[in-house]
């Protein structure tokens, strides 16, 4: 079904078949392979999934909430982080850029993945997490070196992005079967994105606008009001993550004792190998650029969303629930999506053809919104005011 919305050549695999190891190796240690070798072959038994494998997605996808909500900490309280803390525009910028420059060395947790697999990955992953979040707390009155700090935290906790964005479908093919495949893929990618927008509703909830503090009190103590309350956001954000990498360190298995499915079993290919055929298959490339170019438009202008939307006179709250809700439904159609895509094969084209045009109404929507000097769109008052 939905066979029509691809060819023949698209519905190919990218590296080709017969290209890896036999269904199996990768489960089995180096004597019984070496055994293995000796018989002669047999048909792939069925696959096996476990209980267990919702807990794992459970974990790796609040790791990924959690990250996504450390990330985006500064952008929706973007006003108050200027006054208590003397950021300036390019600071708030670079706060969010900490997360696009921690994927640089993707490929080397994606190599880490391959050779030391799931929970090696994760704990480093949760760890790195645990030192960007303590270091932003760290207590220290000279406001040069905590502004150092915050950004040292935030890289930090932007290097664990690569695991918690791309480890998805390596999870997926690990521990569930072939229909549950595309659901849990889409879980625990969403889930950080979720927690990207959960920061656009505690931010600017928790932390009151400068304009919104109270009018008697003295400007001094209103940056200490307005700090102290920043300060609660990131003991808070620095105690879920410690106990999110204590449950990892607790309980985190590398893979469940028998192959969920035959791809699962069947061992990866040579990383140098398959990275030089990927990056030569023309096809693998327009993938990658459909998934990257969408996903960093989008990240770099939800991360400083409330900066974008201050000269149009919207205040940081409204800003923040302008960012939660257009995530929030990214998330839902997302999720909804992939387990349609589950149930009915072959329709993964037109899903994502849909998707894409809706997106590209959806931004133009808010773009001619906002230059209400062009046009006067229902959600434009006189007063230049979204909402």
């Amino acid at each position: 079904m939905g066979s029509g919305w691809s060819s023949e050549e698209e519905r190919q695999p990218l590296l080709g078949p017969g290209l890896g190891p036999a269904p199996g190796a990768a489960w089995r240690s180096r004597g019984e392979a070496e055994a293995a070798a000796a018989l002669p072959a047999a048909a792939p038994s069925p696959g096996r999934v476990y209980g267990r494998r919702w807990l794992v997605l459970l974990l790796f996808s609040l790791l990924g909430f959690v990250q996504g909500l450390v990330w985006n900490t500064w952008g929706p309280i973007q006003n108050s982080a200027r006054q208590a803390y003397g950021f300036s525009s390019w600071d708030i910028a670079l706060l969010v850029l900490w997360g696009p420059i921690g994927f640089m060395p993707c490929f080397a947790f994606m190599w880490l993945l391959d050779k030391r697999g799931l929970r090696i990955t994760v704990l480093l992953t949760s760890f790195l997490m645990v030192l960007g979040t303590g270091l932003r707390c760290i207590p220290i009155s000279d406001l040069v070196l905590k502004r150092r700090l915050i950004h040292a935290g935030q890289l930090l906790n932007g290097l664990a992005g690569p695991t918690v964005m791309n480890a998805a479908p390596f999870l997926s093919t690990t521990w569930f079967s072939a229909d549950e495949r595309a659901t849990a893929t889409a879980i625990a990618s969403m889930l950080s994105y979720l927690g990207g927008a959960c920061a656009f509703l505690v931010g600017p909830l928790v932390v009151p606008a400068p304009n919104g503090t109270a009018p008697l009190l003295a400007s001094e103590n209103s940056r200490a009001h307005i700090k102290d309350r920043i300060e609660t956001v990131l003991y808070a954000e620095f105690g879920v993550v410690c106990l999110l990498f204590s449950a990892t360190l607790a309980y985190f298995p590398p893979r469940p004792p028998l192959p969920p499915s035959v791809a699962a079993a069947s061992q990866r290919l040579s990383y140098r190998r398959s990275f030089c055929r990927l990056l030569s298959n023309l096809r693998f490339l327009m993938i990658a650029l459909a998934y990257a170019i969408p996903l960093g438009v989008f990240a770099g202008w939800s991360g400083v969303l409330d900066l974008i939307l201050t000269p149009v006179h919207v205040s940081q709250v409204d800003a923040g629930w302008i960012g939660f809700w257009s995530i929030v439904g990214g998330c839902v159609v997302g999720i909804a999506m992939a387990r349609f895509a589950d149930f009915i094969r072959g329709m993964l084209k037109l899903i994502l053809l849909l998707l894409f045009s809706g997106a590209t109404l959806s931004s133009t929507w808010f773009t001619l919104t906002c230059l209400n000097s062009i046009t006067h769109l229902p959600l434009t008052t006189g007063e230049h005011r979204l909402f």
